[in-house]
């Protein structure tokens, strides 16, 4: 285990950067692909039963963004600990850190999951949903949630073997997850063979099986197959001095991730205010979004290994090349991508709504949202080289400043002056403006951290 641990890191450390970025990143696309294509097909099967429950599933998304956020930013904890022992080929130290930070996340979000229970109804008022519509939400919920914290386990776990340079298995996990979802949402939902129609609780039924199937695979892959975790609780000392690291990086990466919940819940009440239908549209919207930005979402996972593995090593000009070669290439891809979906908007909107005013209010957010997918590609890319270069709370400041300075901001104003299309308008301007300045910020903090590697050096 140890020496196929070694060669991972060694491949982080000497490997041209462009072909570590691309080994990296093919099998977490293939797998995020799958996930999410397998997500929209969830999405697909709950609009068949009708616009009250693709609405519901709508208003879900802030709490269930929320709970990924959280698990998202203490990944990010846990990967940028581990694979700077990684750099630095303490082995040992590595382990120890991957166990105390896997107790760890499941400790948080048990934590996080406890709250959003007690406090459902509230949120989910407050963010303008209906009473009947309420009624969905719940049948949803009162399964996903507690779920939830497998989730997070599964995700965290992930992020110990990225952070030694496996990308292959979390890619073919995720994939194995999405399709075991997809298979069991039409049983579950529409009720076939045996099985009874449960609705919209079908469809949350089915995420809670997959994870299921991944937590086990996971927890038996890396405590008996890989011996990343140990079977044995850590010390009172490598408790506080591994779980105050990863807490230092984690805590504030998933404050900044949760902010983008937050901000969608904002933004779902603005929405909100132009009826039930707009609150549908921007829903399906939302959920498209992870597949068209899937290079953007799996660069995100990848580029921080290889960065921190890097800073941990002293090589801060392999970790510059690192962050210009992908937010160049995000930039460029995405414009590709947004050229493709623009022309084909009206054939996606009917295929998710048969509701003509549904229907026109996504084939608008699609003409509109995407064309700044590459500066969100740099906003995001950046917030995870700085995590990466553990300097979390420089991440935390530009994702507050993104949503609640720019995004939201702009968009509300615009929806005043000109609707639902000025509403998009301003969120695409947000996402402009903020990424001139996170490429300010990263430049900031690489020269920061090379003064600070030559100054170290010096007798």
């Amino acid at each position: 285990m140890r020496e196929q641990t070694k060669r991972h890191s060694l491949s982080l450390l000497e490997s041209p950067i462009p072909e570590a970025l691309r080994r990296m990143t093919a099998p977490m696309i293939i797998g995020m692909a799958m996930l999410f294509t397998f997500s929209l097909v969830d999405t697909l099967f709950i609009s068949f039963l009708g616009t009250e429950q693709l609405t519901a599933i709508s208003f879900t998304f802030p709490v269930t963004f929320m709970i990924m956020s959280l698990a998202i930013g203490l990944g990010i904890g846990t990967s940028a600990v581990v694979a700077k022992y990684m750099g630095r080929s303490d082995f040992e130290k590595a382990r120890e850190a991957s166990t105390v930070t896997n107790y760890l996340a499941i400790a948080c979000a048990t934590g996080t999951v406890f709250l959003c229970w007690l406090f459902l109804d509230v949120i989910f008022r407050a963010i303008g949903a209906s009473e009947s519509i309420l009624q969905l939400i719940r049948q949803y919920m009162l399964i996903w949630l507690p779920g939830s914290i497998l989730l997070v386990a599964i995700m965290n776990s992930n992020s110990i073997l990225r952070a030694c340079g496996d990308t292959k298995t979390p890619s073919m996990l995720m994939a194995a997850s999405g399709l075991i979802n997809a298979i069991m949402d039409p049983i579950l939902i529409f009720g076939l063979g045996p099985f009874p129609a449960l609705g919209i609780a079908g469809a949350a039924l089915a995420t809670l099986i997959s994870w299921v199937i991944g937590f086990c695979y996971l927890t038996h892959l890396l405590i008996v197959r890989l011996e990343l975790i140990s079977r044995v609780m850590p010390s009172r000392s490598a408790l506080l001095s591994s779980g105050r690291e990863m807490l230092r990086i984690g805590l504030p990466a998933a404050g900044a991730n949760m902010m983008t919940p937050l901000a969608a819940g904002v933004m779902t009440a603005i929405v909100a205010g132009f009826g039930e239908s707009a609150v549908a549209a921007f829903g399906v919207g939302s959920r498209l979004e992870p597949l068209v930005t899937l290079l953007i979402l799996a660069m995100s996972s990848t580029l921080p290994p290889l960065i921190s593995q890097n800073f941990g090593a002293g090589y801060m000009d392999r970790v510059a090349e690192a962050y210009r070669l992908a937010t160049r290439f995000i930039v460029g891809w995405q414009l590709a991508v947004y050229i493709v979906l623009s022309l084909s908007a009206g054939l996606v909107a009917r295929v998710f709504s048969s509701d003509p005013t549904v229907a026109s209010v996504i084939q608008l957010y699609i003409w509109i949202l995407p064309l700044g997918y590459g500066a969100q590609g740099i906003i995001i890319l950046t917030n995870s080289a700085l995590n990466a270069l553990h300097r979390p709370f420089e991440a935390l400041y530009l994702s507050f400043a993104r949503f609640f300075v720019f995004y939201v901001p702009f968009a509300w104003i615009g929806s005043r002056a000109f609707g639902v299309t000025g509403f998009f308008l301003g969120a695409l301007a947000g996402n402009l403006v903020m990424a001139f300045l996170s490429l300010r910020a990263f430049n900031r903090a690489l020269t920061a951290e090379s003064m600070r590697g030559e100054t170290a050096k010096s007798p």
